[in-house]
């Protein structure tokens, strides 16, 4: 995965292998998202596996909950860009891992003067990606559905240098050790469309090799 890292922060330890990308900024002002929205298995069998990739690449469910996703990321950096610097750079491209192929789209802008990473991130924060749409509307929801907070799950890490460019990862694929406890947070988009064993199936795909990291049988 593009961002590997371990961070220890006080009693709190961060292992994370996340393929997402949340914010990067360059020192031109450059800015670019790399929204993941839409996921399936790999195969030992490489024709298996290609047409794996491929039905990801053309499910019709896959592609607008990707598309709404890249239609939120602009809405959000078109708060800090000028909306013509605003550009879906890539659509519906498949990138493959380990055990899994995702489906990613790329965003960029271009900060307007006097604006840094920071109001990026304000503008951005938290991911659409981990949020929904309409963000405000589907944070509301979650926070009655979901039993718990999701703590440093679907944030952001990352690093900002002293010329602030930035590379910030979304906190996903990622276990937390505290207080002796390993604690894995995995999760899905559902829609409208949604299969509830589908899903199932999704989030037990993204949590294999973390568990297997953890020595889990599965």
């Amino acid at each position: 995965a593009p961002y590997l890292s371990y961070l220890k922060l006080g009693s709190t330890s961060l292992v994370s292998s996340s393929p997402e990308q949340f914010l990067r900024v360059r020192n031109s002002g450059v800015v670019s998202s790399k929204p993941i929205k839409g996921t399936r298995p790999r195969s030992a069998d490489a024709e298996l596996d290609k047409q794996l990739a491929e039905e990801l690449r053309s499910n019709e469910k896959e592609r607008a909950e990707n598309l709404m996703i890249v239609d939120l990321m602009r809405n959000d950096l078109g708060q800090v860009s000028e909306p013509s610097d605003v550009v879906v750079a890539k659509l519906f491209e498949v990138e493959s891992y380990a055990t899994v192929h995702q489906l990613v789209s790329t965003i960029t802008a271009v900060l307007k003067p006097g604006l840094d990473v920071f109001d990026a991130v304000k503008a951005a924060f938290p991911a659409g990606s981990m949020t929904g749409a309409p963000k405000q509307s589907a944070m509301s929801i979650l926070s009655e559905l979901e039993g718990s907070p999701r703590g440093i799950y679907s944030g952001c890490f990352g690093y900002v240098s002293l010329t602030g460019a930035a590379d910030l990862a979304m906190t996903i694929r990622t276990i937390v050790f505290e207080e002796g406890k390993a604690t894995i947070g995995i999760g899905g988009g559902i829609t409208i469309d949604s299969d509830p064993e589908a899903e199932l199936l999704e989030t037990k795909l993204k949590a294999r090799a973390l568990l297997g990291a953890l020595g889990v049988e599965q």
